[in-house]
């Protein structure tokens, strides 16, 4: 009788997403609130790419880089703040189980190659420091479209490997609490054994993180090691500025990510993990495009000559 029952209620077609909150008055002020946010990151991504392409001087691998960065953070926006601004304005936000499964690829994807591209952009900035004289030779075109297509298979790689294995499972709940299918909220709802795809997370995961962190790791210390033994004080300074943003970046991807995944069991984890997903999703996206043309002066002079070009 049990199988039973759980065979009844296996098959889901939809789900209902809960959303952010379900206090209606902060409904309206939070979609103003995320729809703002979401011009921002759409008008801040696609400047930066339109600089990067309108303006010779950008055609570096640094810059090519930050193009994928750029494109990456607008379609990882573009997977689920639609979705979420409708949660605001109606009563029930349900998604179809085909729905909620691309938009759990789709999220797994971009997210893993973004961690694969700030990998790859800080052994860029380490080959430039420490590699100058060899830094056309080993950031070739060649050499940087191989880097970036390795780092985007590796995130199609591990979010077919996600989803796939949430595939596999049977669904007796159709109440996601959050406001986007993500793995874990997702995974409470399966009435089959999820241990294996807890193992599969973990291990595909904390692979490619250790992985990521420790290249990004190793790439810093060789470049200070490099910085303290610059005696040019002004050589110091050029070495500094083009990894600030960089590292602010990586600070606040990896930082956000962990305080959305990581949590001690005692913590309300499901309140916890929609709140700081709140800053890993929309917080991080928003702010690359700010890091890097408020604190870049290449970038600062391209978007000068670009409103020169268009007033003219």
């Amino acid at each position: 009788m049990k199988q039973m029952v759980m065979e009844n209620h296996s098959s889901v077609s939809e789900f209902v997403l809960m959303g952010l909150t379900d206090q209606p008055e902060l409904q309206l002020p939070l979609f103003v609130l995320f729809l703002m946010n979401y011009a921002a990151i759409v008008v801040g991504n696609m400047s930066i790419m339109s600089l990067i392409i309108l303006n010779s001087s950008l055609h570096t691998p640094m810059y090519f880089f930050l193009f994928n960065l750029s494109f990456i953070d607008f379609c990882y926006s573009c997977v689920f703040t639609p979705k979420m601004l409708m949660n605001f304005v109606l009563e029930k936000d349900t998604i179809s189980f085909t729905g909620c499964m691309t938009q759990l690829f789709f999220f797994c994807f971009f997210v893993n190659s973004e961690s694969y591209v700030l990998t790859v952009m800080a052994y860029d900035r380490y080959v430039a420091i420490c590699k100058p004289l060899l830094y056309k030779a080993d950031m070739s075109p060649g050499i940087c479209c191989l880097l970036i297509s390795v780092s985007y298979l590796m995130g199609f790689s591990i979010a077919m490997v996600l989803t796939g294995f949430m595939l596999r499972l049977s669904f007796c709940d159709s109440i996601i609490n959050h406001y986007m299918c993500d793995i874990f909220p997702v995974l409470r709802l399966s009435c089959t054994s999820t241990y294996v795809n807890e193992l599969m997370n973990i291990a595909v995961v904390g692979t490619a993180i250790v992985l990521c962190t420790i290249i990004i790791l190793v790439s810093y210390a060789m470049i200070l090691i490099n910085i303290i033994k610059m005696s040019s004080a002004k050589a110091w300074s050029k070495a500094m500025g083009t990894c600030g943003s960089h590292i602010i970046t990586v600070s606040l991807f990896y930082g956000s990510g962990i305080l959305a995944y990581v949590k001690p069991p005692s913590a309300e984890t499901v309140g916890q993990g929609k709140f700081f997903s709140v800053f890993y999703t929309f917080l991080v996206p928003l702010l690359n495009p700010l890091i890097y043309s408020l604190r870049n002066k290449d970038v600062k002079l391209a978007l000068k000559k670009t409103i020169k070009r268009l007033t003219n």
